[in-house]
């Protein structure tokens, strides 16, 4: 029996008063790799801002990696996300601390304290994203792909139940966007679950997964036609 990391059931998100999406019913188990698809405005970054705890869920059943995400208190926020690893667009790096620095913020932010333990796990997650011997530089240093890569290992450093990818290739050329995603696929392969947004169809063509399309307020599977 798989264990489902992430589900909804008839849920409904909202900004605000406006209804964003409505008779959402899905479900992720641990160890799949879901693209969420479909246009700008379709709803898919509301999605990701729910499951993280941005925005509240107020109407319907969710779960994510063990929390039920319509009773989910202001304090236990910190706790979902320390489960989850996500990933921007647009990196979201500190500048003005170099990529070490950057990882360890986080640590420290998460509540780790033994720096030996903090060193090795910077190195364990940088080696993984290929960026093992990038630790002294800033991210001023590094080309968009480079960035991306950190920010990833970002998401890594408390071994997360669930990996959020939000457009993660949405600010990279063609060739980028293929070495982040074979990245991405590495990490899959090694046992982990990831659900990324992505308005990059090409990525679907070539590594083709579990799809779901936000489209007129709902979410459905797309099936997948053979090429």
């Amino acid at each position: 029996m798989s264990e489902t990391v992430l589900a909804f059931k008839n849920a409904a998100i909202y900004q605000r008063d406006q209804l964003i999406l409505k008779d959402v019913t899905l479900s992720i188990n641990r160890g799949e790799f879901v693209y969420l698809i479909g246009k700008t405005g379709s709803g898919k970054s509301s999605l990701m801002k729910t499951l993280y705890g941005d925005i509240p869920l107020n109407q319907g059943d969710g779960h994510i990696v063990g929390f039920d995400l319509k009773t989910l208190k202001e304090r236990e926020i910190p706790y979902l996300r320390r489960k989850l690893g996500v990933v921007f667009q647009d990196f979201k790096l500190l500048n003005e601390r170099s990529v070490t620095d950057n990882l360890l913020f986080v640590l420290k932010a998460t509540g780790w304290q033994d720096k030996i333990k903090m060193t090795q796990q910077i190195n364990t997650v940088l080696t993984k994203v290929g960026m093992g011997d990038q630790g002294h530089k800033y991210p001023h240093q590094l080309s968009g792909g480079e960035q991306q890569r950190i920010a990833i290992a970002r998401a890594l450093l408390n071994d997360p139940e669930l990996i959020i990818a939000d457009e993660p290739t949405g600010n990279l050329d063609p060739q980028t966007s293929i070495e982040v995603m074979e990245v991405l696929q590495e990490i899959h392969q090694s046992g982990r679950t990831i659900l990324m947004a992505t308005h990059d169809y090409a990525l679907l063509l070539k590594y083709p997964s579990k799809t779901l399309n936000c489209e007129g307020q709902k979410i459905f599977e797309v099936v997948q036609k053979t090429l």
